[in-house]
């Protein structure tokens, strides 16, 4: 199929202005996730016999758990929220044409 040199197939659907709320899901998304290591980092010095880096938060071995817990939970939960964010901003309402055809041809 000869293709012209004026065809531009990004033109069929023009792609709609971004989304600010998609942007501000995908950050909260990414300082949770952040946090969550964090957390989970503090909660593993301290099971491992590093001093306590919170303080009395997690000075005994049942506190430092469930920091270490709550902080794979809150890495969990950012993680799933940023693979959500990802996956919509990526779905739009492109045309369904494979990437090398989207590219100029010289």
């Amino acid at each position: 199929m000869k293709q012209s040199d004026g065809f531009d197939p990004r033109r069929l659907r023009p792609r709609e202005p971004g989304n600010w709320r998609k942007r501000f899901i995908t950050a909260l998304a990414a300082l949770c996730a952040a946090a969550g290591v964090l957390l989970a980092m503090a909660g593993a010095a301290t099971l491992i016999g590093h001093p306590s880096a919170l303080g009395s938060l997690n000075g005994s071995p049942a506190g430092s758990a469930v920091l270490l817990v709550v902080g794979l939970l809150l890495l969990w939960t950012g993680i799933a929220l940023w693979r959500m964010g990802r996956r919509r901003s990526r779905r739009g309402n492109d045309l369904s044409m494979s990437r090398h055809l989207m590219k100029k041809r010289k």
